[in-house]
């Protein structure tokens, strides 16, 4: 993309649909005379009175907790240099909305348009009272070691500089994990760190924190090494001035462990890389143009641990990985600061991330196959959804270890379930489906392990321990497409086809022919019939030798049905099976029935597909309240379609009493209880959240799941198929390798409740 493109497509997104990038949304209601009489005169005299009564009662009445200030001078922006407060301001919305979407912090951007230390802070002091914490940004050194170091000491609430300290945090987390991929000891590497502004002198500081040596790193400015013998340095780089008789970059740099950049672009040449100690650690995190550019550094010496600031390169020191948590953490314990306790347990935890599998999610996010700790991965990736679990708890801990904290975390898996809902409600059903699965894993048949979307849900499956898959489909493929992803388990491959498999393909083919004799299949037909693979599979659940099944990635939803209906049987008393989807919703999971089987059922088949919703609600800890949808309330249309769910509701009450279902109902009625109170007070819904909606055929239903998870980005679990004897699960055709991970501990749950009962 050319530059003048690139320009112009940056400033139409700031222009365009809006100008900027956040914006105020109100939390309460004010669509009525009483709601703004409440919000502002003179209701809003009551919380106001009990502030200055108690002013920590801002906290409980005003969204002060939730609210964190970036401010800046414009003096040090992003590299340009300073360009002055208003000129800086799309970066500090910028900020805002990194705080926003990576740990729901709300922000208003503060641009200070002066360069006078002294009336910085005094700004910054005066507006306090309306933050939780204050984030320092783009302000220059050394005038930001000074406002930080006052701010810090004259405020009760969080502070940060973030270009000091975020780029500390980070690039410590990896630098402990580089120097542990090496072997070396931290208290020995030599480290070079070029570069002695604001981001420069705080990763020094936080190096020696973690176990580096003073005497062992040396620091360079752009004249040179900053030594002792130097006349007029400031008080920070005398701090870090060497004895060592070394004048420049080039010759600190020889047989040097690690160097640190965090200057300009192009300032280390290959022949110095050279000069370096085996196994060297290079960070060189100038923007956009790296101190030695990456292809270059990595071409140079193929021994390197190389990270840089950018995105389209391995191990970006990204300061995203920082700041929104530790504020995150900080708040939520109403530290009175930013202390170097928190900080270092930042460190320990972003390290120790690195360390654990990675979710497929961030594999695919970043267009990898499959990513693990190593040379190119010693750091978390932004987007992963982990961070906001584990760094926040750990900053919390420190600031509470450290007596900082004015409101203690006590429930810790209450306080992570709440940090994992800030990203998306739902994920608690999920983490819960994937515990139970773990808490007795069973062995899951992956039919169609000879793709690649499939093979790696059957790896994530076995790395996180939820299931012990059998790979079914063409060896050949299957061990190609392990090496490709980096799975070297041994687990059993099975090809229906192969000659190893004759004696069970016959024995199969003889019990399938026994049940079906008198439904035209001969012997011939049904060992033909067990080449297949979904014939084989749903053989070997139905004998015993596998306890579920996941199939139907690569063929039609109908033509895979059909053989599990025909080999596994429905269960005592189901005439037809059904299908549920579990919709990951703002409101949280929503089930919908029948989305995948019977295309325009009975009164009474609707009544059966209710108990089973039920019953599979009741599987995943919900207790289920049912709503039978139409276009008509209670009988108010005559149309055959709408007395066909009335009558449905009236079998389901006389066949299953104790079930809570009610219809036929309009799906608005059916999700607002204040309109279903007020129009229907007799409802058998009232009072209660609608959690299940049974549609009255499989058009609705399918076109309603898919346009939600179109329009509304809504996770799916599902086709969930309810009626069958075994724990089979189909998945809908190409599913993504979540959706094959989460119906796999479905069918999971489903097998370990099979033994239970």
């Amino acid at each position: 993309m050319s530059n003048s493109k690139k320009k112009s497509e940056a400033l139409l997104y700031h222009e365009f649909p809006t100008p900027g990038k956040i914006q105020v949304v109100p939390t309460t209601k004010y669509s009525t005379q009483r709601d703004l009489s409440l919000a502002y005169s003179p209701g809003v005299a009551e919380p106001c009175l009990a502030i200055e009564e108690n002013p920590d009662d801002a906290y409980k009445y005003t969204a002060k907790g939730n609210l964190v200030a970036v401010i800046s001078n414009g003096t040090a922006v992003l590299g340009l240099g300073d360009i002055g407060a208003l000129a800086g301001k799309p970066v500090m919305e910028g900020k805002g909305l990194l705080f926003k979407i990576f740990a729901d912090i709300d922000v208003f951007d503060i641009e200070v348009d002066t360069h006078d230390v002294e009336k910085f802070i005094e700004t910054v002091k005066n507006i306090a009272p309306t933050f939780g914490g204050i984030n320092l940004e783009d302000i220059k050194a050394p005038e930001a070691f000074e406002i930080e170091r006052r701010l810090k000491e004259e405020l009760d609430i969080p502070v940060m500089h973030d270009d000091q300290h975020g780029t500390a945090i980070i690039s410590a987390a990896a630098l402990k994990n580089a120097v542990e991929i090496t072997g070396k000891d931290i208290s020995k590497i030599k480290i070079i760190v070029n570069g002695a502004g604001a981001a420069a002198i705080s990763c020094s500081r936080l190096y020696l924190a973690i176990g580096a040596k003073r005497e062992n790193l040396v620091m360079c400015d752009s004249k040179g090494v900053i030594r002792r013998d130097i006349e007029n340095l400031s008080q920070q780089k005398a701090e870090f001035a060497t004895d060592r008789d070394l004048h420049t970059l080039e010759e600190a740099m020889i047989d040097a462990d690690v160097f640190i950049g965090l200057s300009v672009g192009n300032v280390v040449t290959p022949a110095m890389l050279n000069t370096m100690a085996k196994d060297p650690i290079v960070f060189a995190m100038a923007n956009p143009t790296p101190e030695i550019e990456y292809d270059l550094a990595v071409k140079t010496r193929k021994d390197i641990i190389m990270a840089t600031g950018r995105s389209d390169f391995p191990n970006q020191v990204n300061n995203v990985l920082g700041f929104p948590f530790i504020f995150r953490g900080a708040l939520d314990v109403r530290a009175t600061g930013i202390n170097e306790e928190m900080k270092i347990a930042a460190v320990h935890a972003l390290a120790n991330l690195a360390k654990e599998p990675v979710p497929e999610q961030v594999n695919i996010t970043y267009g990898e196959s499959h990513i693990e700790f190593g040379r190119e991965y010693i750091i978390p990736k932004p987007f992963d959804h982990r961070l906001i679990t584990e760094v926040p708890p750990a900053i919390a801990k420190a600031a509470m270890e450290s007596g900082i904290a004015k409101n203690p975390i006590t429930d810790w898996d209450a306080y992570k379930e709440a940090l994992a809902e800030r990203l998306g409600t739902g994920n608690k059903l999920l983490r819960r489906l994937m515990a139970k699965a773990k808490s007795n894993p069973k062995t899951i048949i992956f039919a169609e392990a000879d793709h690649l979307n499939v093979l790696k849900a059957a790896q994530i499956v076995y790395d996180e321990g939820v299931g012990k898959p059998i790979l079914m489909g063409d060896r050949t493929i299957i061990k190609e497409l392990m090496n490709e992803i980096n799975f070297d388990v041994d687990l059993p491959i099975i090809d229906p086809t192969a000659l190893e498999e004759k004696e069970r393909r016959h024995r199969f083919a003889k019990h399938y022919w026994e049940k079906r004799q008198r439904n035209g299949i001969t012997l011939l037909a049904a060992q033909r019939l067990m080449r297949g693979r979904n014939y084989f599979a749903a053989m070997m659940v139905n004998e015993g030798e596998a306890d579920s099944l996941v199939t139907g990635y690569s063929r039609s939803y109908p033509a895979t049905v059909k053989p599990m209906i025909e080999l596994i049987g429905k269960k005592e008393g189901v005439k037809k099976i059904a299908a549920t989807n579990i919709m990951i919703t703002k409101r949280g999971p929503m089930f919908f029935s029948d989305t995948a089987i019977n295309i325009n059922p009975t009164a009474e088949e609707l009544a059966d597909i209710c108990y089973m919703t039920s019953e599979s609600m009741k599987m995943f800890g919900f207790d289920p309240n049912l709503a039978m949808l139409s276009f008509s309330n209670f009988g108010s249309s005559n149309s055959s379609a709408a007395e066909k769910v009335g009558e449905a509701a009236k079998i389901a009450h006389n066949k299953f009493p104790d079930l809570v279902v009610d219809g036929d109902l309009q799906a608005d009625f059916a999700l607002n209880p204040a309109m279903l109170k007020e129009k229907f007070p007799f409802s058998k819904l009232n009072g209660k959240k609608v959690n299940g909606l049974i549609f009255p055929g499989l058009e609705s239903a399918n076109i309603g799941y898919k346009l939600m998870k179109e329009f509304n980005n809504v996770e799916s679990i599902g086709p969930i198929i309810m009626g069958l004897k075994k724990p089979v699960h189909i998945i809908q055709l190409g599913a993504s390798v979540d959706e094959i991970v989460n119906i796999a501990c479905v069918a999971i749950v489903h097998a370990q409740e099979k033994v239970k009962n």
